[in-house]
């Protein structure tokens, strides 16, 4: 049985994260599936062996990920693709949350993701192979969501950094692609995962409207299938030249035509003043 690339997962232990380390596992990758709480990786499926590592990971130490690399490295013998799946939903409008609140989303999902990157580029670019995949959303290229500006900011973040390092270490051969899933069937929307305003302000009608819909009408309907998105995720690995951006699911490529199709008509009706400054 051929012995296929060694992954390192963040976010493992539910929704997109865990069906990936799942079908990978199905076709013979070798994974290292980090999580907050192994427990649930090792109960969900299984002790470690020659092909699963289940690692508890506190991404926001950078001192934890590093350990978390280098347990991969050694218990593999290598590190191929990197995939930075962990994250949270932080709904609020941005006069609501407080500081700690917008902070903790973007210490999780922008510096966890740094401290990831940090650890793994310095392996891959000696090795001069490799891909990282970074998890956005369509939020991170669409923010036109009431009550979710925080949360969106923070896949912006991941999105523009994903575009500075394909350009750093290309010349080293490793791949970098920003992924923007759509609606996934998962739990993110559950209120076990997606976090609320502590201190909500009840004007913000448009924002309580959005929040409501997402967490009682479109959670549990979502249209796209995680096993389906980690298949996609692993076609893609295996292109020589896979993508710097990449939409994952369906209703996506409507949110970047509406967006293209705004930032075009504001260019074109300012156009006249935007050239006011030349010399």
């Amino acid at each position: 049985m051929e012995t296929k690339k060694v992954w390192f997962v963040t976010g493992a232990s539910k929704g997109l994260g865990l069906a990936l380390v799942k079908k990978l596992l199905e076709n013979n990758y070798r994974v290292a599936a980090a999580t907050r709480n192994a427990q649930s990786l090792i109960s969900e499926i299984g002790e470690t062996s020659d092909v699963f590592l289940p690692i508890e990971l506190n991404l926001t130490d950078n001192e934890y990920v590093q350990s978390a690399i280098s347990k991969t490295i050694e218990h593999f013998g290598q590190l191929d693709v990197v995939v930075n799946n962990a994250g949270y939903g932080q709904i609020g409008t941005l006069e609501e949350l407080t500081d700690r609140e917008a902070r903790a989303n973007f210490d999780v999902n922008v510096f966890g993701t740094l401290n990831v990157i940090r650890n793994a580029v310095h392996y891959l670019r000696e090795q001069k192979s490799g891909h990282i995949f970074n998890i956005s959303s369509i939020g991170g290229y669409s923010g036109n969501f009431p009550g979710w500006g925080i949360y969106c900011a923070t896949k912006f973040a991941v999105a523009g950094l994903t575009e500075a390092l394909a350009e750093e270490i290309k010349e080293f051969g490793v791949h970098v692609t920003v992924v923007y899933p759509g609606y996934f069937r998962t739990d993110f929307l559950s209120k076990d995962s997606v976090k609320t305003p502590e201190n909500p302000i009840q004007v913000y009608e448009t924002a309580r409207s959005s929040e409501q819909a997402h967490l009682n009408e479109i959670n549990g309907n979502q249209p796209n299938d995680p096993e389906k998105g980690a298949a996609a995720i692993i076609a893609l690995s295996e292109e020589q030249n896979p993508p710097v951006h990449f939409l994952l699911g369906s209703g996506t490529a409507e949110f970047l035509d509406q967006k293209i199709k705004i930032i075009t008509g504001d260019a074109k009706q300012w156009e006249t003043l935007t050239m006011s400054t030349v010399i």
